[in-house]
């Protein structure tokens, strides 16, 4: 219950962070551009990273901060940070063609499956 209760506080607040980046991006110049999504993504991923790089000091109570902080808030906040920590585990590991295949079929399959939703979607809704 405790894992799930830090996770779900996490990821409401960074929810609510991301809502917050999104709100304040209308006032940026070039609204069309996705800016509000690449700053959480580059933030999150650069986060992920802070967050991954202080937990290796083992440091007490690193598991509770990395559900609270790494699932929960950057969960919340961004997936992206996710998958970038992913793909530089594979980079660091030289698993090149792994982290290749990985980024390439993240992008465009998921970019694929939102695009068979909204298909659906329209199918399944539109009056």
């Amino acid at each position: 219950m405790k894992t799930l209760m830090l996770i779900g506080l996490g990821g409401g607040l960074g929810a609510m962070a991301r809502h917050m980046v999104s709100r304040l991006a209308l006032h940026w110049p070039n609204a069309g551009f996705p800016i509000a999504t690449l700053t959480v993504n580059l933030v999150g991923g650069c986060a992920m990273g802070l967050l991954i790089g202080w937990l290796a000091y083992e440091i007490d109570g690193g598991k509770d901060l990395r559900l609270f902080f790494g699932v929960g808030l950057l969960g919340g906040f961004t997936t992206f940070s996710a998958f970038s920590l992913e793909m530089v585990q594979m980079i660091q590991r030289k698993a090149w063609g792994g982290a290749v295949l990985y980024g390439t079929s993240s992008v465009v399959l998921s970019v694929l499956a939102l695009m068979l939703g909204l298909i659906i979607a329209r199918k399944m809704f539109a009056g």
